[in-house]
């Protein structure tokens, strides 16, 4: 089992699994902050692979994820693949003592995710999840303006993320159930829903009424045919849904999110929160570095609204910093388990099962909901011709998209 740096004043050495958007980003942190070391990276596309170990200066090159855990010497790693992976590698790597920082969500079910926070608590290792919104500036500022009591207690709350063409591949496996696990709400809408419950204080979400619907994707619409990411597979996923979410004390959240909606063009995410003595909104357009940020105050008829500026904040830079801070703080391991984003899994299994049974579910306190893939089956129509175990062995270590 590894040694893993603490105050010894060793540099950790990390490890990035999948060549993708979000795994560079994952090794551009590295390679940037200070006490770590980027030493090894894994993917099955030889020439990204090739070109990624040259501009780090690697020579630790791998096709196969398990070749890069079981080489060994490795304090971090971080797991950047399609989400049908994220459970067995993340698994993998704590059992060999490695500490893992995976990219969202967790898993295709509760249930993976559960599984993946178990082998952190048997290793005494990390497991954390990149939530890059969250870190994003105009989120931080929103945030320190309801910590400190700006808008009053948030009572409602209004989060999207809403596309109008832009299913991640057509064919690819980001709409094939099995492997993704979902559409757009596991994909984007649990960004939604992570920032949205971080923004409320993080309430106990106590009940889940969803609908979703499948209407442009299944006839071919809204997303292109990417190669790269091929494997065949019919739309088995919703491609837009919304959800009502009951809060413990009586507070609500609307959930909406798509990948495609006849709706203006481009990406739009962000959130209207109403408060007891205020309201704000934030719209954030074609990922604009820093959104539009609103105060909403005054007194009846009388208004104080103000206009916000954020900065763009540091994103997964961030997130790795804070994740490089708690494997440092081993007094704490036990505490930084992966629990924040089981509970987002949670919600969303809760979210599919309630669209599913056309009926609210109830959640109760740290049960897991029935697991998604269940629900999404009863959900979906049955996959035409899609080999989803051909699929899967096909890109095995492919890297992520968004």
């Amino acid at each position: 089992m590894n040694t893993t740096a603490t105050d010894t004043g060793k540099t950790l050495r990390a490890g990035v699994i999948g060549l993708g958007w979000a795994g560079q980003q994952h090794m551009e942190a590295y390679s940037t902050l200070p006490g770590v070391e980027l030493v090894a990276i894994a993917g099955m596309e030889d020439g990204p692979r090739a070109a990624l170990g040259e501009k780090y200066g690697l020579t630790r090159l791998y096709r196969d994820w398990k070749e890069l855990v079981a080489d060994g010497d490795l304090d971090v790693v971080s797991v950047a693949v399609p989400t049908f992976l994220h459970a067995p590698i993340t698994v993998g790597a704590l059992e060999a003592g490695i500490h893992v920082l995976s990219e969202k969500p967790i898993a295709r079910t509760a249930a993976e995710a559960q599984a993946m926070v178990d082998a952190a608590h048997a290793s005494g290792r990390v497991l954390e999840v990149a939530f890059n919104h969250r870190r994003r500036g105009d989120i931080e500022a929103l945030k320190a303006a309801i910590d400190e009591g700006r808008i009053g207690r948030p009572y409602h709350g209004r989060a999207t993320w809403l596309r109008r063409a832009g299913i991640p591949a057509l064919g690819s496996w980001f709409t094939n159930r099995e492997m993704a696990g979902g559409g757009p709400l596991i994909d984007i809408g649990v960004h939604v829903l992570d920032y949205a419950l971080f923004l409320f204080g993080e309430p106990r979400v106590t009940a889940v009424s969803a609908v979703t619907h499948s209407e442009l994707g299944s006839r071919g619409r809204g997303g292109a045919v990417a190669n790269k990411q091929d494997v065949g597979s019919a739309y088995e996923v919703e491609d837009l849904a919304s959800l009502l979410l009951r809060l413990e004390g009586g507070g609500s959240l609307v959930l909406e999110t798509s990948w495609a909606a006849y709706r203006p063009a481009g990406d739009e995410f962000g959130i209207t929160i109403y408060g007891t003595e205020g309201g704000a909104d934030l719209r954030v357009v074609d990922y604009a570095p820093a959104g539009e940020l609103t105060i909403f105050t005054g007194d009846g008829e009388a208004t104080a609204d103000i206009s916000v500026e954020a900065d763009p904040g540091r994103g997964h830079t961030a997130v790795v910093e804070t994740f490089l801070e708690h494997v440092a703080d081993p007094a704490n391991w036990t505490r930084y388990d992966g629990s924040l984003a089981l509970d987002r899994a949670r919600i969303i299994d809760a979210a599919y099962e309630s669209a599913a049974r056309g009926a609210e579910v109830v959640l109760e306190p740290g049960a897991p909901a029935a697991a998604a893939s269940a629900a999404s089956a009863a959900a979906q129509p049955a996959p035409e011709g899609a080999d989803s175990t051909a699929a899967a062995a096909t890109i095995a270590a492919a890297s992520k998209g968004v």
